[in-house]
């Protein structure tokens, strides 16, 4: 298995009162790598999204979050990928996942979007579901009606604590997610429940 990500495309919703919701996780990992990195997101028209570019072994990487709400996500990271031809195959989102414990870390390529709406236009907005997702599990409310509610709200201080972890494990998974050791990740993501 090898791969190497030209765009990283983490969800969330823009404006600051999400900004500590649970659903805001990608756009904290991408926070995250930015910070490690020295990387700086600037407002991008084209994607309508804040942009990135780090370097990885003389390669350029795009962090992307989208700035228009979760359900419109897909509209920056098609006209990203399109404006620097990037594959499919080539691009990782990060999300929130309702069915995995909080902290819990899984790498997976291709699938549907599991009634996740960032997903659900990524996959309409690309024309195809092929592209490779990190998903950090963030609990469930246990009641269907009651996602919508606790998705859109700030974890308590013990799920606080898993998540934060999650994040700062997910940078230091970022130099074989980018390199395309993704065998490794998977390996490290599975010795930590």
């Amino acid at each position: 298995m090898s791969c190497n990500f030209r765009l990283i495309a983490g969800l969330g919703n823009p404006t600051p009162q999400y900004a500590r919701t649970r659903h805001n996780a990608g756009f904290w990992v991408l926070d995250e790598i930015a910070a490690r990195t020295g990387a700086s997101f600037s407002a991008d028209a084209r994607t309508r999204g804040a942009v990135a570019r780090i370097d990885v072994q003389g390669e350029a990487v795009y962090l992307l979050k989208p700035m228009q709400f979760m359900n419109r996500s897909g509209g920056a990271v098609a006209a990203l990928s399109r404006f620097y031809r990037i594959d499919c195959e080539q691009i990782l989102v990060v999300h929130d996942e309702l069915d995995f414990a909080p902290g819990t870390l899984r790498l997976k390529r291709g699938g549907g979007h599991g009634g996740h709406n960032g997903l659900r236009d990524i996959i309409a907005s690309l024309g195809s579901a092929d592209f490779w997702r990190l998903r950090i599990g963030i609990g469930h409310p246990r009641e269907r009606t009651a996602v919508a509610g606790y998705v859109l709200t700030p974890p308590g201080p013990g799920d606080s604590v898993l998540l934060e972890s999650a994040v700062v494990r997910a940078f230091g998974l970022f130099p074989d997610l980018v390199t395309g050791k993704l065998d490794r990740v998977i390996s490290e993501m599975h010795t930590v429940a």
